[in-house]
Order: structure tokens, then C-alpha cells, then sequence
């Protein structure tokens, strides 16, 4: 049974926030799901141990993967990048809009730095349309500066193609000069080929820079009586009494006049492609670090432990992920600092 961890912060404290409230669209970014390395299913090559550090600033994942049998494994290695992109409503936290490699991902293996292959693909309703982009000279990043600027020089026979396709959408909505922008999703996998010898372990770390995701004000906070919204929250963050009690005690206590204001963040971590491994996570080890001891936290696990001032752990041996990992903060206006940022 999945146990709640709540960090709990007296009134006075004044919250840190990893990522400014103007950068929120609409209220809302939303979070972008990324996790654990794949690869085609096998009887040999089991995880022998996952150490898994999380916090809003970067995400450090070190494997160690152990071949049971007793002959070689030669496979490809997959890490699925989250989909961006689509629909112009749809907004979500990606950390580097210009590249690319947007989450910031490398890999090292054995010691030694992967250059790993990049395969990525436009879509729109599962339709692949990247040979069409490819052909306009379009950069598939949707996201990108150079993308709209290239859709943007587009000729207008191509761009009411496009629009009925569903490949770019109109921002001025009829009104007057259409003004269109890419609204394909971009599907991306980082892969690369390895060999696990017989008998042998093999150790593969790779680090990456989160998507934080967050909405202004406190959502879940519920007047009279429980909503579908809090029983969601409930249910996906394992929200306990105490973090309760403290998330309406710090929106009781906010100052718009005095630009003090609490609003929440997210993270999250796909768990679940650990089970494409053979037999469950020998070793499994989490560390989630909340970035400033003032922020109010509550996830779902196990055994959860505080290791520090914001950190918290956790430890599971023949470890089978039943759910992947939902993180949420409550943070402030105060003294916040950008994502990623020194």
C-alpha cells in the first residue's frame, strides 16, 4: 500500500518557487512525463539496480544492468522522449524550446559518453507527415523559433494545405491577416545499439533536465466538501491530513497587496518502463529533492525517509513499479528562481 510523505512549513516561511509565475500560460504548463530507458524484451538482461534522483533541476538516472544467461545479448537501447507540440491550447513546460534535445539528455555507459541516435517524426491524429515537412525545408522541432519562421515563408498553397491537414493552426482566427503557427506533435526517441555480455554487468547513467509543470493559485483546495479534482489529486499525489492542512493554512495566509501568493508545481517520472526489463529491479533507490526546505511536497511511496533538508529517500529490493511518480509542491511568490537556473 502506497504511503504519503508531507513536509509540513510553519506560516512564517516564506516559500521558494522553481519557476516564475508568469511563465505559466494560461494559469496552467503542463507536465511533461519522461522516465527509464527500454529496450526489446529479453529472458536474460535484468535490472540489477535503479538509483534515481528527481528535483525540479535536473533528473540523474544510474542503472546497472545484469545478463543472467550465458550468451551474449546484442539489442537496441531506447530512451522515448515526452511528445510536444500539437494543439496551439495545449501548453506544456519544456525546458529548451530551441533544441532539439529539448530535455537536455545525455548518456554515458561504461564510463564512456554515448553520442546516441536521434529519431524524430511529426504527427498529427497518428499520421506521419515528416517527409512533408522535410520536403518544405521545415525544422521539426514545432516549438522552435526556426520552425515558425519557416511555416511563416511558407507559400499560402501549402499553408491551407496544411491548415485543413491539421499541420499548422491560424492564431489570428479569421479576424484578419491569417497568422499561422506548426501544431504537429513531435515524437522523439534517443536510441543507440549495445551488447550485454553473458554473465556481465553493464552500467548506464543518464541525466536530463525535468519538465516543471504548475498552475497558479492551489487547485486542489476544496471549499465545503471533497471534488473530483481533490479525490484525483488524492489518489495521484497521495495527499495526507498534514500536507492538507498546511496548503490552507498557507492560502489563508497569502497577500496579494504584498505580492505573497502560493501556487503549485509538478513533476513527474514514467516508472513503469522498468517492467520491460526481465524480472523486477533487483536494487531500487529513490531520491527526491525538493530544492529549498521551505516547499511543502507530497508523493506516493513506500518506506519514504528525510535524508536532509530537502531531500527524501526511498529503498526497495525486487522492486516491480506498479504506477509511475507524481510530485507535488505548493511553493510561493517569493524569492523564486527560474527552472534550471543558478
Amino acid at each position: 500500500m502506497m504511503k504519503a510523505l508531507a513536509i509540513t512549513a510553519t506560516l512564517a516561511t516564506v516559500l521558494q518557487a522553481a519557476i516564475a509565475t508568469d511563465a505559466f500560460a494560461n494559469d496552467t504548463m503542463a507536465v511533461l512525463g519522461a522516465g527509464g530507458l527500454v529496450f526489446t524484451h529479453t529472458d536474460q538482461v535484468t535490472m540489477a539496480r535503479e538509483d534515481l534522483f528527481i528535483s525540479p533541476e535536473r533528473v540523474d538516472v544510474k542503472y546497472t544492468y545484469r545478463n543472467t544467461g550465458d550468451t551474449d545479448v546484442s539489442t537496441i537501447v531506447a530512451f522515448p522522449m515526452p511528445k510536444i507540440g500539437g494543439p496551439i491550447e495545449i501548453m506544456a513546460a519544456v525546458p529548451d524550446e530551441q533544441s532539439d534535445n529539448f530535455m537536455g539528455i545525455s548518456v554515458v555507459q561504461d564510463g564512456e559518453t554515448i553520442e546516441p541516435n536521434l529519431q524524430q517524426r511529426a504527427v498529427v491524429q497518428g499520421i506521419d507527415f515528416t517527409e512533408e515537412l522535410e520536403a518544405q525545408g521545415v525544422p521539426l522541432q514545432p516549438l522552435s523559433d526556426k520552425a515558425r519562421k519557416a511555416v511563416a515563408g511558407l507559400d499560402e498553397t501549402v499553408l491551407k494545405d496544411w491548415l485543413t491537414k491539421g499541420l499548422v493552426a491560424d492564431m489570428d482566427y479569421g479576424e484578419g491577416k491569417p497568422e499561422y503557427v506548426p501544431a504537429w506533435e513531435l515524437e522523439s526517441v534517443y536510441w543507440w545499439e549495445t551488447t550485454f555480455p553473458a554473465g556481465e554487468d553493464v552500467e548506464v547513467e543518464h541525466t536530463y533536465r525535468p519538465s516543471v509543470g504548475g498552475i497558479s493559485g492551489l487547485s486542489f483546495i476544496y471549499e465545503d466538501k471533497p471534488d473530483e479534482l481533490f479525490e484525483d489529486y488524492k489518489k495521484r499525489y497521495c495527499l495526507d491530513d498534514d500536507f492538507m492542512k498546511t496548503a490552507i493554512k498557507l492560502q489563508k495566509s497569502q497577500n496579494f497587496d504584498a505580492g505573497l501568493y502560493y501556487f503549485e508545481q509538478w513533476l513527474s517520472y514514467i516508472l513503469m518502463t522498468g517492467n520491460n526489463w526481465f524480472g523486477p529491479i533487483e536494487d531500487f533507490h529513490l531520491t527526491v529533492d525538493k530544492g529549498n526546505p521551505n516547499h511543502i511536497i507530497s508523493f506516493c511511496g513506500e518506506g519514504i525517509k528525510k535524508t536532509g533538508p530537502t531531500t527524501f529517500e526511498m529503498r526497495a529490493k525486487d522492486f516491480v513499479p506498479s504506477r509511475d511518480l507524481d510530485i507535488l509542491m505548493v511553493v510561493s511568490s517569493k524569492d523564486w528562481k527560474p527552472a534550471n537556473q543558478p
